[in-house]
């Protein structure tokens, strides 16, 4: 069975996202885009809200193509433009970036399907309404959560609307030189 990873950055005080959405306290270097590229490798989906997937549409199918991209960009982009792309979007229906499918069903039922396709796992990047509701219907099979040493005070908080306990076992913890520390964690007993 494909599993779905949850990949997200978060405050200390659990916000992926600051007031007004803002974005610009992650810290992101070649350290930890190491770190990330090793898990992506295992995936061979990426799975996006609206507004996340036009963020990454806008950059990454020509990110490769720039003089100065780094090994990373280099990386990502080869992975993510051959990668099946899947957005929840109500109001979005086609793109012109390669393998991209548009759902505007029941989200559980779709994804409990695709989780028993053939394929590599699945990668959830950022959008947290998407994050939130594939929490509440317990379809995340682990967590990669980098926690940036920051206190936000406000924000889009990493979980919303759990109604019920949720304990997670770890699996890793990686302290980076930024002072971020990735959490891997899947969900235990």
């Amino acid at each position: 069975m494909r599993k779905i990873i949850l990949l997200m950055h978060a405050s200390l005080d659990g916000y992926v996202a600051g007031p007004e959405g803002a974005m610009d306290w992650i810290l992101f270097n070649d350290e930890l885009a190491t770190y990330v590229d090793k898990f992506i490798a295992g995936c061979d989906t990426a799975i996006y809200g609206r507004i996340t997937y036009q963020m990454m549409e806008s950059y990454w199918p020509s990110a490769a193509d720039d003089p100065k991209a780094g090994q990373h960009q280099i990386t990502h982009a080869a992975w993510v433009n051959k990668a099946e792309k899947i957005v929840f979007s109500k109001t979005m229906t086609k793109s012109a970036w390669y393998n991209t499918t548009f759902i505007n069903g029941d989200i559980e039922k779709e994804m409990r399907k695709r989780k028993l396709q053939e394929g590599k796992n699945m990668i959830l990047i950022g959008s947290a309404s998407i994050a939130h509701l594939f929490m509440q219907h317990d379809l995340i099979d682990e967590y990669l959560v980098n926690i940036n040493p920051v206190i936000l005070s406000g924000g889009t908080p990493l979980f919303k609307s759990i109604t019920d306990r949720k304990n997670l076992k770890l699996l890793s913890a990686t302290t980076f030189n930024s002072g971020v520390v990735g959490l891997h964690y899947q969900p235990g007993k």
